[in-house]
């Protein structure tokens, strides 16, 4: 019989992100104590409650050895929470990884290789998400491009894990939190 993981529990404030100005999410960086006692500094799905209600998602390394949390408006509306408030949250690592969405370009580009889609479809979610990650973490569409051309060569070659690739954003600044807002 399997332990369950220890809640981590904490308050934090919740924040708007300056960029898109129109965006209806919100963000919040979990305190460096709470996501020390993470299993890891990269992506972790998480089961937890914003102010008592439940949610399940993904964390994203913020690029400094923490994480942060996009909380999309109906979740937010749901716990009854505004931005600017402090929050109480309660967070243990899911028993399972939770798949992301895949692009349509790497999508699409799968569709048109057989062999690199077959791969797909055999490796872990965390490998599927490595992947993901890796394509859209270029910040320029012509390196985008051959990221997901790249992607479906080396799958349909057999290679299951992209290689190289920083998953914590730590020394490559590749991930971060996004900027809040001024208030």
């Amino acid at each position: 019989m399997s332990k369950a993981p220890a809640k981590i529990r904490f308050s934090t404030k919740l924040l708007r992100p300056s960029s898109p100005k129109t965006a209806s999410w919100s963000f919040l960086v979990l305190p460096e104590s709470a996501s020390a006692k993470l299993p890891t500094r990269n992506m972790a799905t998480v089961d937890g409650s914003l102010n008592g209600h439940p949610f399940q998602a993904t964390l994203a390394p913020d690029g400094q050895g923490s994480h942060w949390l996009k909380i999309e408006k109906a979740l937010r509306e749901a716990a009854g929470v505004e931005v600017g408030e402090t929050v109480r949250l309660e967070i243990a690592p899911a028993d399972q990884e939770a798949e992301i969405p895949l692009p349509d370009d790497l999508k699409k580009a799968l569709a048109a290789e057989p062999a690199a889609q077959a791969l797909w479809r055999e490796i872990t979610t965390v490998a599927r998400r490595d992947w993901i990650q890796w394509v859209t973490s270029a910040k320029k569409a012509e390196t985008r491009e051959r990221r997901v051309a790249g992607a479906c060569d080396m799958l349909a070659s057999g290679k299951r894990r992209v290689c190289c690739f920083d998953r914590s954003g730590k020394y490559s600044n590749a991930m971060c939190a996004p900027e809040p807002m001024e208030e």
